[in-house]
């Protein structure tokens, strides 16, 4: 039998205010003098982006705060965004060599407090080149959307950003929770990225209230689709039309505009006193099962058919998740809802594992109560877009299929794509990742484009 945890709770209020408080002035000059300068530095090849982590960490040291933000914007739009939900523990933060003797650096805090600082104080200009070099029409406003907005926008380009919801942001927005990402920085970030003189489009749905085509009719010399993974994967067992059962992207979504106070707290699916099981053991799965605990559940508990040591949610979520009450069933395999009309409880099988990692079933079976799932076993892309549009190809599970030359390009000429709309859902710093590349590929089809038009009119 696997064994389970059972965490002892203080029953202190949990609630969405963010948790992390971040550094002082005083505590990011004296965490930023630690960092050694490497000559060869390791940190910086673990950053997705690669930023120029111990040149930003200097300038911070000497207390030049305006020069530290400088440095960080020449690689990322999102600082004050990645300096609170990067995975750096296992990415920057991770390569650092001062990691051997149990000291790393805190980059992750180093750039949110830059960023934070910048902001409140308005100390860095905004940069970008004279003149017009093209039109591009970006769909989506999530972490890809905005990276290759604003590299677009510093390198001036006109950059217009269409999204179906009332506010940009995406899963920045709805997705991550209030708790680990305050709402007010998401909209600071949006805000520095339209000085830039991006223009935000809310509210329109794309395939649906305009179409790629209608774009370029109105003069776009590109689009790039960067609507991530709007789809949840389902939990195919018997039952899963049971009132009970719920999606994690969902909940968290209705929690988020329910705490902004944008619909009534009724209309988020779990209530005071639920007892709730979420499946899955990924971040998404850690964000629902803490918000379920700040909604009201009276018990929260992750099942899990692997290990501990198999979940792809972050160390430091998971052990965020156990303090705060989250129990955990690991080795249990989903194989049916148990209830009539509404949802009674989850029938589980025991696992165990089996060669090469994989798990296996035990026949064993575990019956959990509760009165609400929450699925968190990922997502998959919309065909919104693609079904309207045509000359896009997608591979078997619905990705977008795209070109290494110039990067990113859908197979119809001038529409590229990035993000977990391409590749299987990420982080948000892969995303931006993949997302400057595509910038840069946008970028040479573009002047390719122009010149192709002046030796034509020539």
């Amino acid at each position: 039998m696997p064994t389970d945890e059972k965490n002892n709770y203080d029953d202190k209020v949990l609630t969405f205010d963010e948790i992390d408080e971040g550094f002082s002035i005083k505590e990011a000059i004296v965490e930023a003098k630690r960092c050694l300068n490497c000559p060869k530095p390791l940190c910086r090849t673990g950053c997705p982006i690669e930023n120029e982590i111990p040149n930003f960490i200097q300038e911070l040291a000497k207390g030049n705060f305006g020069g530290a933000s400088s440095v960080i914007a020449r690689r990322s739009n999102l600082p004050a965004i990645c300096g609170r939900v990067c995975p750096r523990e296992k990415q920057c933060e991770a390569s650092c060599v001062l990691n051997k003797k149990g000291q790393g650096i805190k980059i992750g805090k180093l750039e949110r407090f830059i960023a934070d600082f910048d902001a409140e104080m308005d100390i860095s200009p905004l940069i970008k080149e004279s003149g017009t070099k093209g039109r591009v029409a970006i769909i989506g406003s999530g972490p890809a959307g905005l990276t290759v907005a604003g590299d677009l926008a510093k390198l001036s380009f006109e950059v217009t950003v269409f999204d179906d919801q009332s506010e940009p942001g995406g899963v920045l927005m709805y997705g991550i929770p209030e708790f680990r990402l305050n709402k007010e920085v998401v909209r600071r970030e949006i805000r520095r990225i339209e000085r830039l003189g991006v223009v935000f489009r809310t509210n329109l749905l794309v395939g649906q209230d305009i179409t790629v085509d209608e774009m370029f009719q109105e003069g776009f010399d590109a689009v790039f689709i960067g609507t991530g993974t709007a789809l949840p994967k389902r939990l195919e067992i018997p039952g899963n039309g049971l009132s009970g059962v719920i999606q994690a992207m969902y909940f968290l979504r209705m929690a988020m505009l329910a705490n902004s106070g944008e619909v009534n707290s009724l209309e988020v699916p779990i209530h005071d006193g639920d007892k709730v099981i979420v499946v899955g053991a990924g971040n998404v799965a850690m964000d629902a099962a803490r918000t379920a605990l700040r909604v009201g559940a009276a018990q929260v508990t992750v099942v899990y058919r692997g290990t501990e040591q198999r979940m792809t949610a972050l160390k430091s979520e998971y052990e965020e998740a156990k303090q705060e009450g989250v129990q955990f069933k690991w080795h249990r395999s989903p194989i049916r809802y148990i209830g009539t009309c509404r949802l009674e409880g989850l029938e589980c099988e025991y696992m165990e594992n089996a060669q090469e990692g994989s798990v296996r079933g035990t026949g064993q079976i575990e019956q959990l109560p509760a009165n609400k799932v929450i699925i968190a076993i990922g997502q998959r892309p919309a065909a919104r877009i693609i079904s309207t549009t045509s000359g896009i190809e997608v591979n078997e599970q619905g990705y977008v299929i795209t070109k290494v030359r110039p990067y990113g390009m859908t197979t119809r000429r001038g529409i590229f794509a990035g993000g977990d709309v391409v590749h299987e859902p990420a982080t948000v710093v892969l995303a931006m990742k993949e997302a400057k590349k595509v910038a840069e590929g946008i970028v040479q089809y573009i002047e390719a484009k122009k010149l192709m038009e002046e030796c034509a009119d020539s």
